[in-house]
């Protein structure tokens, strides 16, 4: 029964391909279409001229711009003490703070002065003393003119016989005596010029002690030189200090700075477009101040913001980064404060410096993404794949300022192309950069 049936299944089956054969031995080829190949769709951004500030951004801690060491520079007790002397607290500019005790330097000025009266009451003595010996001299004088005279005529009297010869010897005795008495009020007249000088000395010299100790009086009393906030204090009241001690030291209060640590490569891209600097040291002593502006930011808190001015670029590097330290400075840091929502800007806080340079007018510029190392794709005029060489100036913010290969109305591709073909079919579509 089963081989009956197989026999059955057979013809059939060749009846079939023999069909199948017929119909495709009589088909005709099919047809052949040119379709166009479609290109790759990129996003391209026309390119134009604009300009751009280069930026910088550093980070640094604040201190105040100026303060202020309170040194001694008198000995003694210290007998009085502001109350508000404390650290922390604020003290308005020309307030007395300290007092050290003046008795020994009002007595020193007592000293001085009774020696200046005592010089002048000495100086009125030679005073008088010359005018005495010059009257005395006067009169020694005109005696020395007498007894020369007995002994010339003495001595005519002795030759003709007639005066003995100790009448001679007598008036010689007298001319000598006057001799000695004109030389020795002459010699008393020469000697008062240089007491008058010593004694001249000596009142310029206790002249220059009472100055001395009334400068040190003065500064028995000190007082603050600016508004100032103290940050420490390191004497009581009824404590001996010695000059040269450090009693307190406080900063001011209406400037702070930060110096900001730069990388070199940054500081550099903020002075890309000024003119070229022909004497450096000119440059150095006008500062950098009009080729750059500056704002501080808190870390802690972003939106704390305050203007700044750059100042001025430290003499060196720093040791340990090797980065370009630049001074900014804040102005009246508590003023523009609000606690407790904008606090005051206080030494050691870390922020953040935002330096912006002049503005570059009239630079290509492309985003990060767009340059393929030092390649930039392009579509052209065809809607084709170039690939352009391009050099760039520097990077920032995501974009890169492009120096040269790239001209106005460039379209720049801003998808990355794997395989990039130069010459491949592309399908821009326009969006802005």
């Amino acid at each position: 029964m089963r081989r009956r049936t197989a026999l059955w299944i057979v013809p059939p089956l060749v009846l079939g391909i023999a069909v199948a054969a017929a119909f495709i031995s009589g088909a005709k080829d099919p047809a052949q279409t040119d379709i166009p190949v479609a290109g790759l769709a990129v996003r391209v951004a026309p390119l134009s001229a604009a300009d751009i500030a280069p930026v910088a951004r550093g980070w640094g801690n604040v201190r105040a711009a100026e303060t202020w060491a309170m040194v001694s520079e008198v000995k003694g007790q210290v007998i009085w003490r502001h109350p508000d002397l404390e650290s922390g607290k604020l003290i308005a500019k020309g307030t007395k703070v300290l007092e050290i005790d003046p008795s020994d330097y009002h007595l020193a000025i007592v000293q001085a002065e009774a020696d200046l009266a005592a010089f002048a009451a000495e100086k009125q003595q030679i005073t008088a003393e010359a005018e005495n010996t010059t009257r005395v001299l006067t009169l020694e004088e005109a005696r020395l003119q007498i007894s020369e005279a007995d002994l010339s005529r003495n001595k005519g009297l002795l030759a003709q016989g007639v005066a003995p010869q100790t009448r001679v010897d007598e008036a010689e005795r007298a001319a000598l005596l006057a001799r000695r008495s004109v030389v020795e009020l002459k010699n008393t007249l020469a000697l008062i010029a240089p007491r008058l000088d010593r004694l001249t000395a000596q009142i310029a010299r206790t002249n220059a002690a009472l100055e001395r100790a009334k400068r040190d009086l003065d500064h028995t009393s000190i007082t603050t030189p600016y508004d100032l906030r103290v940050t420490s204090v390191a004497v009581e009241r009824f404590q001996y200090v010695n000059i040269g001690q450090t009693l307190v030291t406080a900063d001011g209060v209406a400037r702070a700075e930060v110096v900001a640590q730069l990388p070199f490569a940054a500081f550099q891209r903020l002075l890309y477009g000024t003119d070229p600097i022909e004497d450096t040291l000119a440059a150095i002593r006008n500062g950098p101040t009009s080729r750059m502006r500056a704002l501080v930011r808190l870390v802690s808190d972003p939106t704390q913001v305050w203007p700044a001015s750059v100042s001025r670029i430290e003499g060196a590097l720093d040791v340990r980064s090797r980065t370009v330290q630049v001074v900014v400075t804040v102005d009246d840091p508590y003023g523009q404060s609000s606690p407790p929502l904008r606090p005051p800007l206080l030494p050691n806080m870390q922020v953040e410096v935002t330096l912006t340079g002049q503005d570059i007018p009239g630079v290509l510029f492309i985003p990060e993404t767009a340059l393929h190392g030092d390649l930039a794709y392009l579509a052209d005029d065809q809607n084709l794949l170039e690939l352009r060489q391009v050099s760039e100036a520097f990077r920032q913010d995501g974009v890169v300022l492009i120096s040269e290969g790239l001209a106005p109305g460039d379209r720049i591709i801003l998808d990355d192309i794997a395989p990039a073909i130069p010459g491949m079919a592309v399908v821009p579509i326009e969006v802005q950069p």
